[in-house]
């Protein structure tokens, strides 16, 4: 069985542009997501999906491959099937290349989860909420859930609909998570997807993984009580720093 965890990194991302070379306590921010995937224990190949040089060469001295992508590629999803082609994977692991805290367990969940079910087609991460105003951030993905943990559906609104007034004190939630952006795809599936044309509900919503709900995709969510800090915007640089500085890492 051939696991592969994909990176794809691009330069001239909207709201942050040049965001994967910007510096974070010494290191740029590609070069810590790779250094945190590379200590996966469950992955047989990590490969940085990029259309620019300047960020290949910052990990240039690492253990990764680098497979230059298609800029005009649509989606990260679409630049980790692009990266995968030919190398006829099992499992493929999307990490976000803006991730610099993703722990390397949580990647090890999600390929344990598609080895230990063959029906699965795609597996992602979920936590608590906390406060009702996070919930009811559309900046913040919920997922609702069925007994199996499995997926029923994602949304930016605040759901399930709930007729009392939305309090902290209604968290955590049996049934609704806050949605983690870290995939992990049965190639088969993988390669279905990117195939298959943008469907109604990804684009009412602007979420990918409906186009995966439109295709009857069963979807396994782990709920997990790691830290994530990703990078959308330069003011979370110093976030993931002090978080650095708190937890003594380099």
């Amino acid at each position: 069985m051939l696991r592969i965890g994909v990176i794809p990194s691009r330069l001239k991302a909207t709201r942050f542009p040049d965001k994967p070379l910007a510096q974070i306590a010494g290191k740029s921010l590609i070069r810590r997501v790779v250094e945190r995937t590379l200590k996966s224990q469950k992955l047989d190949k990590v490969i940085l999906a990029t259309d620019n040089q300047a960020i290949a060469n910052e990990v240039k001295d690492l253990n990764c491959q680098v497979v230059f992508t298609d800029p005009e590629l649509p989606s990260g999803t679409d630049r980790v099937n692009a990266a995968v082609k030919g190398l006829n994977p099992d499992i493929v692991i999307n990490i976000q290349g803006d991730e610099p805290l993703i722990q390397f367990e949580v990647i090890d969940q999600l390929v344990t989860a598609l080895e230990a079910d063959s029906k699965l087609d795609l597996v992602t991460l979920g936590q608590d909420f906390k406060f009702a105003d996070e919930f009811q951030s559309p900046n913040n993905v919920k997922v609702i859930l069925n007994d199996k943990s499995e997926a029923i559906y994602f949304s930016r609104f605040p759901i399930p609909f709930s007729r009392a007034e939305i309090t902290d004190k209604m968290f955590p939630s049996p049934v609704v998570l806050k949605h983690i952006g870290l995939y992990g795809f049965r190639y088969s599936f993988l390669h279905t997807f990117c195939q298959t044309p943008v469907s109604i509900l990804e684009k009412s919503e602007s979420l990918e993984q409906l186009r995966a709900m439109s295709l009857g995709a069963k979807i396994k969510v782990i709920k997990t009580h790691h830290f994530f800090q990703g990078v959308d915007v330069p003011e979370d640089i110093q976030k993931v720093e002090n978080w650095i500085k708190l937890n003594h890492e380099k």
